[in-house]
């Protein structure tokens, strides 16, 4: 039996991503460059990577196939970045180290930009080779992860600047950005056709790692500059951040209690060699920052 490694196949997946993407099919100056800069620039394929971990893991045999899929979540999550940056939203600057899409080409590109990768997220399920009812049920999970996160972001932008309680905080960073997650680790359990009670113990599983992801970003924000993270920091003094709730030290400690339940969870998977890839691909994460 082959098997997984998740390094190789990222290297691959990415060389899938640089050769999918579409042509430009009109006469606009630099409309099809905008929608794909923001993608070709980087990042972490940290989604990808859960997705394809799990899909590789349980049914090494599929992984070519999940590379669709695998974009779909990748683009999906830009087109959320490339709108969270907006000046009516975060005015951010930079991203991945680069320019933002409005900053560059202006707001309307960056909009549409944002509203194609949504689009074509759903067109590559479709294409992907999978079975029918494999593509439903990506769809069903990927489109569900979606509206999530956006009521999320709503949320978010609508209680900027009042103060609400850790519950409410919480909820609001499990609809932005937890659920998103474990959507992709629901993904991969769907391609490999693990079976529901794994798959619910790997949807939980990020869940979890999605709100320890924010408390994270949080203290990235607080403690890091601009140069390290690679994006503005020092930006969430008007937001419901876990620093502005808990302080330094409280959310520093809300870290290290995610970090010992998130082992403790990925011990109970069934696959140990899928154990072994995620403690791998979240190591550097679980580091004090």
């Amino acid at each position: 039996m082959t098997i997984f490694n998740l390094d190789t196949t990222l290297l691959d997946f990415e060389n899938f991503l640089l050769s999918h993407t579409p042509k430009a099919q009109s006469f606009h100056p630099h409309f099809q460059e905008a929608v794909w800069e923001m993608v070709k620039c980087g990042g972490k394929r940290f989604r990808p990577a859960l997705l394809l971990s799990v899909a590789g893991n349980y049914n090494p045999s599929i992984i070519k196939e999940a590379f669709y899929p695998a974009l779909a979540m990748e683009i999906l999550h830009t087109f959320s970045l490339i709108h969270d940056d907006l000046p009516s939203i975060d005015n951010a600057p930079l991203r991945r180290g680069h320019p933002t899409l409005h900053t560059r080409y202006g707001e309307v590109t960056a909009i549409l930009s944002g509203d194609f990768l949504n689009s074509y997220a759903f067109y590559l399920l479709t294409i992907s080779g999978l079975e029918d009812r494999v593509i439903s049920r990506l769809t069903h999970s990927l489109s569900r992860g979606s509206c999530q996160m956006i009521v999320g972001e709503a949320l978010d932008c609508e209680f900027e600047g009042e103060s609400l309680g850790l519950r409410k905080v919480e909820q609001i960073h499990r609809l932005k950005t937890a659920y998103l997650i474990a959507t992709s680790l629901q993904m991969g359990a769907i391609i490999a056709g693990v079976d529901r009670l794994e798959e619910q113990k790997l949807w939980e599983f990020g869940e979890k790692l999605g709100v320890f992801f924010q408390i994270r970003d949080d203290l990235v924000d607080a403690l890091q500059s601009a140069t390290q993270a690679g994006k503005p920091t020092q930006s969430d003094g008007e937001k419901n951040s876990y620093v502005t709730l808990l302080g330094l030290e409280g959310a520093r400690k809300e870290f290290d209690s995610y970090v010992r339940d998130l082992q403790t969870m990925l011990q109970g998977l069934q696959n140990p060699n899928l154990q072994i890839t995620l403690s791998k691909l979240l190591e550097k994460y679980w580091q004090e920052i």
